[in-house]
């Protein structure tokens, strides 16, 4: 009997996990237009990053798929928009700083 009630106590478990999982990616949405605020802050445009580039096409997707209820596109092309977002950011704090990363020597 215990081990029919821990079974459907997992099994529970899982389910709200699993309902959680597949809810509006509202922190996800936040945090990519966060990163891209940043990124744009620190002086990334369209003409001299094409990762802010893709990070504006990523939350653009991921818009759409928030606006059609596709929660997990929507998640996941959000979590691409903040990577893109965050390697903009980095590429233009280097520039801001004058480092650039020379190629090794051979």
């Amino acid at each position: 009997m215990t081990v029919m009630l821990r079974l459907i106590a997992v099994v529970v478990g899982v389910v709200c996990l699993l309902g959680c999982a597949s809810g509006p990616p509202v922190q996800e949405m936040s945090d990519a237009r966060q990163a891209i605020a940043a990124a744009r802050t620190a002086g990334a445009t369209d003409a001299n990053s094409p990762d802010l580039y893709a990070a504006q096409a990523a939350i653009a997707r991921a818009q759409k798929h928030l606006e059609a209820q596709e929660y997990v596109r929507a998640r996941l092309a959000a979590q691409q928009a903040k990577r893109h977002a965050t390697e903009a950011l980095e590429s233009a704090q280097q520039s801001a700083s004058g480092h650039v990363d020379a190629p090794a020597s051979q």
